[in-house]
């Protein structure tokens, strides 16, 4: 059983298409809701599942399971992605086919609106993909799609388990590494250094980037202010970014 509900999350119900999923596409799965109080195998079955591929899942009640669907889910919901995911790995060989040879790292950013119109900037600047957390970040569903004008469905788009190792492993392979934030020792976007191909990472909409990642960043970069003003939108100074990187290429 699928049903999109009044959030706009894709939503898969039912013992057997669950099941299927698990075993088939588990990547997919965004979150998985298990009603409290089942305890028969396949419920400890679908919860191996869950630890073998690092999917999220939760145990709710039976009000909670009725507001995420409304339809006889037999005690299972899985919240699913609406895209399919490219390998990290593959994307790091392929990326600097692009136009515009730049992944964009979204660290925690939590709205799938921001998301959406970052897919649309990058994809029409020709650049080569996105990558986000599996936990974390926002969901891309319906709503992010909606808001990227169908870039997202376009663009490859990678999902891995932690960001920091992600950010080693395109070190190694001699990827420029930047990060968006503002510091005593950041650098103005429009007359700083930048080499592509190269990553750019986005942090939390309120938080920024985590230490931890931004210790993998060899420079953080920033748009440069002429009034005092507090911040901008990280889809709008990601935007601004992204049209500088793809400036250089000119």
């Amino acid at each position: 059983m699928k049903n999109t509900n009044q959030d706009d999350n894709t939503v898969i119900a039912g013992r057997k298409p669950v099941q299927e999923l698990l075993l088939d596409s588990p990547e997919r799965i965004d979150l998985l809701y298990l009603q409290k109080g089942r305890q028969d195998k396949n419920f400890e079955r679908t919860i191996e599942r869950c630890k073998k591929h690092g999917i999220k899942y939760k145990i709710a009640d039976k009000t909670e399971m009725g507001r995420v669907f409304s339809g006889n889910h037999q005690g299972i919901i899985a919240r699913v992605a609406a895209l399919p995911y490219a390998e990290f790995d593959e994307m790091l060989e392929t990326f600097r086919d692009a136009p515009l040879p730049l992944l964009i790292v979204l660290d925690q950013v939590q709205d799938p609106g921001n998301i959406g119109v970052l897919a649309r900037s990058l994809y029409a600047l020709g650049g080569a993909g996105i990558v986000t957390a599996k936990h974390g970040g926002a969901f891309l569903g319906p709503a992010a799609v909606k808001a990227s004008a169908g870039a997202l469905t376009r663009l490859p788009v990678a999902r891995v388990s932690n960001i920091s190792q992600a950010l080693d492993k395109a070190a190694e392979l001699g990827i420029s590494i930047y990060g968006a934030g503002i510091s005593e020792d950041s650098s103005p976007a429009y007359t700083a250094d930048l080499n592509l191909p190269a990553i750019l990472v986005l942090g939390n909409e309120e938080k920024g980037i985590r230490f931890s990642v931004e210790k993998r960043c060899e420079k953080l970069i920033h748009i440069p202010f002429r009034r005092d003003f507090d911040s901008l939108n990280v889809a709008q100074a990601g935007a601004m970014l992204i049209s500088e990187f793809a400036r250089r290429l000119a």
